[in-house]
């Protein structure tokens, strides 16, 4: 197995190499290929990623990613913009639910996996800036719809056969596209499917979570329910995800570079753990993601955490805490 490591910028330099060291205390076969990806090299090189850089990422199995930097400079290309498409990783997949001793702001159980189509919607890349304009153009393909429900499907089988479809059909025809087509695949499937509009989803999702298994939408409306979702959550810091193709995955933590924060050693580095478990389970190493996903419980029960969760502890002392469990379970 060869992963492609790709810190990026700001705590995903601190935060990535945490994770690293919880992967090494399993002791697996895993070729690792560090490439340096990103803002700061788009500062010193004026190239964020390079042709060579895609050339290499696709000789490996998957991607681990730690954050990015995006300026607001129109000169400058989304790098996980590039990846997603180049890869064509169409599914992002996100998982929300309580960990253990997380204070949280929604005292109900939940226990839901926003799929995110992405690769088009509002991130098609194609767009037009004029001096007194500007144009973003939406682009929603069948293949791209019906891959999305398709993946959504995959996951209900798993769990409670049932989806939730997230989107605007009221005000855009695109999501009415979107909404027929998602509707078609989970028929053909035998999965139950409901629909609900974002902006009364965005309220319910506050509300009742709980209500709530796997929910299917287009690509911005998945980014800004998946930031919402991890607020109930407990927080950016403690959020995973996974970017799933046919032939390639990119794991990554969902929360930014935080560059406030950027070498002061309190980035929480459980999200970029976690997204270590959700590539073991990808690899079909399901008992060893488990050893994982207990460490950080253990680490939270012994409220060994950073300052996001009320504690005082490092991004490597955390680490190291749950690196010892790892090995502990041997």
């Amino acid at each position: 197995m060869k992963l492609a490591v790709i810190p990026g910028d700001g705590i995903g330099l601190e935060v990535l190499p945490a994770a690293l060291s919880v992967l090494d205390a399993l002791g697996l076969d895993i070729e690792k290929i560090p490439l340096e990806i990103g803002y700061g090299k788009w500062e010193r090189t004026g190239s964020a990623i390079t042709d060579e850089d895609i050339s290499i990422i696709k000789e490996c199995d998957c991607v681990l990613f730690g954050a990015i930097t995006t300026p607001p400079d129109p000169n400058y290309k989304s790098v996980l913009v590039r990846l997603r498409k180049e890869l064509d990783l169409y599914a992002n997949i996100r998982p929300f639910a309580p960990l253990k001793k997380v204070k949280l702001p929604c005292v109900k159980k939940f226990d839901f996996v926003i799929v995110r189509e992405n690769t088009e919607g509002m991130y098609s890349g194609i767009e037009e800036l004029q001096q007194d304009a500007a144009y973003t153009t939406r682009v929603i393909t069948r293949r791209g719809s019906e891959r999305i429900a398709q993946r959504a499907c995959i996951l209900a089988k798993g769990r409670n056969k049932e989806i939730t479809i997230v989107h605007k059909a009221n005000v855009l025809k695109s999501d009415s596209f979107f909404r027929d087509i998602c509707i078609g695949v989970a028929k053909k499937n035998g999965i139950a499917y409901r629909e609900k509009l974002v902006d009364s989803m965005a309220y319910d999702l506050i509300l009742s979570p709980e209500k709530y298994d796997v929910i299917v939408t287009t690509n911005l409306f998945g980014d800004i329910l998946s930031d919402e979702a991890a607020a109930i959550a407990g927080g950016l810091g403690l959020c995973a995800s996974a970017n799933i193709g046919d032939r390639y995955a990119l794991f990554e933590p969902i929360h930014g570079s935080a560059p406030d924060i950027a070498g002061a050693g309190i980035a929480n580095p459980i999200a970029a753990i976690l997204s270590v478990r959700m590539m073991l389970e990808w690899m079909g190493k399901v008992k060893e993601a488990g050893v994982i996903g207990m460490a950080v419980d253990n680490a939270l029960m012994n409220g060994i955490v950073t300052p996001d969760l009320g504690g005082s502890s490092s991004t490597d002392e955390v680490s190291r805490a749950i690196k010892g469990s790892v090995k502990g379970s041997d």
